[in-house]
């Protein structure tokens, strides 16, 4: 555990290291979604045109969230030195101190920030890029409009806080976050029993897939980013067949331009119909 702790504690500092966990895990998925495709894909010129304009929006997000971790770093001293938060409160170990930090920021940089961008018209504006994919695939994850990345470090500040969560803990937390995004996006086909058993405890692809679904009330369901438990206590659990999926969205945004970088840059200050 100590030799976790020492590895964690300072990966902020190694962000070529921290990006090839991200590039690993991508990777593998890649690999897997041509095995064991879960539903056909419909690219509009190439699966690498598609991967291109999702990787960009990722880059970008990296960047400002490399800029953002500065702030982590500043917040985490302070809840020490302070005593503030619930792990300082609740006086958690080491497994607490891990479980606890997941949860929390599970809730907030995960299922609250989530649902406020589907119930905040403004914030919808510029989440609505990564919902107008038409081909959800591992490269659809992080495909976020670079304002959207800065309010998402917003509310992962909030986590850091409320928790009092340290360092290693966090960048424990980050580190699982980017694989699972991949994971749950990938255009994957479990067996049902597996994506079904998973999901009563973490978001499984199929839970996800359904949030993609182009038509509400399915939009606006399956806000969890790691655990599932958020939607289930909260009421905004839904499941679909995957056979009866169809991505992108049935309003606001023109789905022939899904993987058109300047216009997916440029939607959400433009009128919404």
């Amino acid at each position: 555990m100590d030799a976790l702790i020492s590895y964690f504690s300072d990966l902020e500092k190694r962000p070529l290291e921290r990006a090839g966990f991200f590039v690993a895990g991508m990777v593998l998925l890649w690999m897997i979604e041509h095995l064991v495709p879960l539903l056909q894909t419909h690219y509009k010129k190439s699966k690498g045109r598609h991967a291109a304009t999702n990787l960009a929006f990722t880059a970008i997000h990296f960047v400002i969230h490399t800029l953002l971790a500065g702030g982590i770093v500043f917040i985490a001293g302070w809840t020490s030195q302070n005593h503030f938060g619930l792990i300082h409160w609740a006086g958690s170990g080491t497994v607490g101190t891990i479980i606890l930090t997941c949860l929390v920021l599970d809730f907030f940089a995960g299922w609250l920030c989530h649902f406020v961008e589907h119930q905040v018209p403004l914030f919808w504006r510029f989440h609505l890029i990564h919902h107008a994919d038409n081909n959800v695939d591992v490269t659809t994850g992080l495909r976020h409009h670079p304002l959207e990345s800065v309010w998402r470090g917003l509310f992962f500040y909030l986590g850091v806080l409320f928790s009092g969560a340290p360092m290693f803990a966090v960048l424990l937390y980050q580190t699982a976050l980017v694989f699972i995004t991949g994971f749950t996006h990938a255009n994957i086909s479990l067996p049902a029993w597996l994506d079904k058993g998973l999901s009563w405890i973490l978001v499984s692809p199929n839970m996800h897939k359904v949030h993609h679904h182009w038509k509400q009330p399915y939009t606006d369901s399956n806000y969890g980013a790691v655990f599932s438990i958020w939607d289930r206590l909260l009421g905004t659990f839904m499941k679909l067949e995957p056979s009866q999926l169809k991505y992108g969205l049935d309003q606001y945004y023109p789905n022939e331009k899904d993987e058109h970088f300047g216009a997916l840059l440029k939607r959400p200050f433009q009128k919404l119909k």
